[in-house]
């Protein structure tokens, strides 16, 4: 017998869920074959196996989180033909308590079925209740993707029903839930608002790329909101680095993926590193790495909609800027009321590391800029 526990599948993360199990107990299977798909904090991965072999056990049920390290799936393996595969991890004997040597993980596997999709697109497809086989791939070789997910949902008429039954929040919703109860815990947030007068702004300006600029002016101006603070030890660190990241919206919750040294970055070079980082968001493939060390945040929520909010501050930083949805208005100039855009600002700052007085100078640093 052994035993394979799940390995760490990104980055340090402490657990895993199980999204789909792709083999039961009895099941004979091949070195490298799909076992599992589980869900992480931040992606969806096919476990690959590392044995040819029974399978005897599972060790968990769909839904289920699985801490890295634990028990996953016992095997009746031919000890002299037994392969390693392709899985980080280490696998228990009844004879040894751990394997001589870890192994390196493979790519994410594909569970060969008559239905080829990405993983993003079955668990999008399951949380909404979408058979797959109605949705048309457009992905490469066949795949579909998490957008053909969506456009098959947009183009179905939608009957009006009121349904009951309750949903456990799992994988990316999860994680955003737990984070935000901690900041409620932990931070103590006032915010400001004030708009920005955009009316001499020049048409087609990248506006997200504007305000990181802006964002990386006011850190210098006022480096106390680009920080990092620690409420047990009482004790801040202020950079020199702007690491921003950036809040993107998805349908299965918040990803937060961070532009690290923005300040020594181009325009074009920020523009080509967020569309990369929206789209590595669509189809869930952003490496866990691109998602931490922010030293302060950017919410666009005007993108959509809203003027202004009261943005919540993720542990350890201390700042989060929110920017609402610009409009025309009247603005009196030197005697005359004349039509203008202006755009809403929201900061949310920890008021336990950052004085009103640091908050506002930012603020208006990053005014100052944008209307530069």
């Amino acid at each position: 017998m052994k035993i394979f526990h799940l390995p760490d599948l990104g980055e340090g993360l402490a657990e895993a869920e199980i999204r789909e199990w792709y083999v039961k107990a009895g099941d004979v299977v091949k070195v490298d074959q799909p076992l599992v798909s589980m869900e992480t904090a931040k992606a969806v991965v096919d476990v690959p196996s590392p044995y040819a072999g029974k399978i005897s056990q599972l060790h968990g049920k769909v839904n289920e989180i699985i801490k890295t390290g634990a028990p996953l799936i016992t095997y009746e393996v031919d000890e002299a033909t037994a392969d390693k595969g392709s899985v980080v991890g280490k696998l228990e004997t009844s004879e040894k308590k751990w394997d001589d040597g870890d192994v390196i993980i493979g790519a994410a596997q594909t569970r060969p079925q008559a239905v080829k999709a990405m993983p993003a697109a079955r668990v999008l497809a399951q949380q909404l209740r979408v058979d797959l086989n109605q949705v048309t791939p457009t992905g490469p070789q066949g795949l579909i993707t998490a957008d053909d997910v969506k456009k098959f949902l947009e183009a179905k008429p939608q009957t009006a029903q009121l349904e009951g039954a309750t949903e456990a929040l799992r994988g990316v919703r999860r994680v955003m839930a737990q984070t935000m109860a901690q900041s409620h815990r932990e931070v103590v947030p006032v915010t400001i608002v004030e708009d920005v007068d955009l009316t001499g702004m020049l048409p087609k300006t990248d506006i997200t790329v504007r305000i990181i600029k802006a964002m990386v002016a006011a850190a210098a101006a006022e480096p106390a909101l680009n920080a990092w603070f620690d409420g047990k030890s009482l004790e801040r660190k202020v950079f020199k680095e702007v690491h921003i990241g950036l809040a993107v919206d998805s349908v299965e919750g918040l990803f937060v993926p961070v532009i690290k040294n923005a300040e020594s970055r181009a325009d074009d070079e920020l523009r080509k590193l967020i569309n990369e980082y929206k789209q590595s968001v669509s189809t869930r493939t952003i490496a866990q790495k691109d998602l931490q060390g922010a030293t302060m945040t950017l919410s666009n929520f005007g993108m959509i909609a809203g003027r202004y909010a009261t943005p919540i501050i993720v542990p350890p930083a201390v700042a989060i800027l929110g920017c609402g949805r610009s409009r025309e208005v009247a603005i009196p100039r030197n005697g005359q009321i004349v039509i203008g855009k202006i755009m809403p600002l929201s900061l949310t700052f920890d008021h336990r590391a950052v004085t009103g007085g640091e908050a506002t100078r930012f603020l208006d640093a990053v005014i100052r800029h944008l209307q530069a």
